[in-house]
């Protein structure tokens, strides 16, 4: 066994009180850490899914013209605004527009959507719905419908249509019966239920009327046209920085989750933000407590280190002994601590249930946290024994075995 880890070790054990309580220090801040984190963690992911889930990560449209300002002949003073007319807005080469956006690094998937209002009816009930005109396969692939689905099948085909669970309720109705849809546009047609979804969103729920692309283009009066392209990244936080390389490239309104949801944006920083000073601070008692049971030790084995230097041990080895005192202490407490956060997270996951049964809070434990949260403690290990380290070396020999 070499020299350093022999002493080091040795000092260990024999201050075993000292060892215990520090360690249980770097046990608890680690397992702090770790349970935060995870909390922190599974909060964001969980907000995140329920705001995604039934939106895309940047969505593109044709750039909105200013609105026309016509001047009154009648009056000097007045003028006359008028908004451009929506048939303006539609995108009818968006086969190409699609194949261009395909090719930008980080986009996974692109699908067309047709979309605009409506009016779904039933007997005496009457909802006004958004029509969603869709390829099925594509539009999976950016909100997993498929996966929502509470009755019936993931199918688009003839005059068949999916609703949420909630226009289901409105409008009394279940899988294979019939509903009237009319748009503005003065085209109407009777459609059957395939499926019924729940993307977790009660307006979305009550409002989305999915059809095929061709039905949503004939409804809403667009032949060949659509609406918008939906886009799903590889990188929810990248979406930014993507949608301004698919505006740069395609020369279209690209607009990302972050940009139409800067509040929730602003919240999971805040977060963020709590969680480092939180472990900022856990990571300083954690330093202080190791640093000055080494400083400790120096005091009591000043007289053994006095010795050990005056038969030649070197200031290298000196510094490795302290240094490794605190490698060891990290890395113990460290999986002491991941062991303890994880436990707590587990628990107080399982503790805290909604009334479905699914967690009130939940956690994301993962790998990467805990081999994260091992390399900070063992580095503020090692780093807190520098200074107890130096200090051996400064001790005078003659001195502290005369004194000491």
């Amino acid at each position: 066994m070499p020299f350093e880890i022999f002493i080091a070790l040795r000092y260990l054990r024999e201050a075993r009180f000292q060892t215990f309580l520090i360690l249980a220090a770097v046990s608890v801040g680690v397992g702090v850490v770790v349970f935060l984190s995870a909390l922190i963690n599974g909060l964001q992911e969980n907000l995140l899914a329920t705001t995604l889930g039934s939106q895309p990560h940047v969505i593109i449209t044709r750039v909105e013209a200013p609105p026309r300002v016509l001047p009154d002949p009648q009056r000097v003073v007045a003028a006359l605004v008028e908004q451009p007319p929506a048939r303006e807005l539609i995108l009818h080469d968006w086969t190409n527009v699609q194949r261009d956006v395909r090719s930008v690094p980080g986009v996974v998937a692109v699908s067309a959507v047709a979309s605009g209002p409506g009016l779904a009816a039933r007997g005496a009930a009457s909802k006004t719905i958004a029509i969603r005109g869709i390829i099925p396969e594509d539009y999976d692939q950016i909100v997993k419908i498929s996966s929502k689905l509470k009755a019936g099948r993931f199918t688009l085909s003839g005059d068949q249509v999916l609703i949420g669970v909630e226009l289901a309720r409105d409008l009394g109705i279940g899988v294979g019966e019939k509903f009237r849809i009319e748009t503005s546009s003065s085209q109407a047609a009777t459609f059957s239920i395939a499926g019924i979804f729940d993307l977790g969103n009660k307006d979305v729920n009550r409002r989305w009327v999915l059809t095929s692309l061709r039905v949503g283009q004939t409804l809403l009066d667009m032949p060949g046209g659509v609406t918008s392209l939906e886009v799903r990244t590889d990188d929810v936080f990248a979406a930014d920085e993507i949608a301004g390389m698919i505006a740069a490239r395609t020369g279209l309104q690209s607009d990302s989750w972050i940009k139409l949801n800067k509040q929730l944006m602003t919240g999971l920083k805040s977060q963020s933000s709590s969680r480092y000073i939180i472990e900022f601070f856990v990571v300083i008692a954690v330093a202080l407590g190791i640093a000055s049971v080494l400083l400790v030790a120096v005091v009591q084995k000043s007289k053994e280190i006095g010795i050990m230097r005056a038969f030649g041990t070197s200031d290298r080895q000196v510094i490795g002994v302290f240094l490794l005192q605190g490698a060891i202490l990290g890395t113990l407490g460290s999986f002491g601590g991941s062991l303890l956060g994880a436990v707590l997270a587990f628990g107080f996951r399982s503790l805290a249930k909604n009334p479905d049964g699914a967690p009130t809070f939940p956690v994301a434990v993962t790998v990467g946290l805990l081999a994260s949260t091992a390399l900070i403690a063992i580095s503020v290990g090692i780093a807190s024994a520098a200074f107890p380290a130096w200090r051996a070396t400064q001790l005078d020999p003659a001195t502290v075995i005369r004194y000491g």
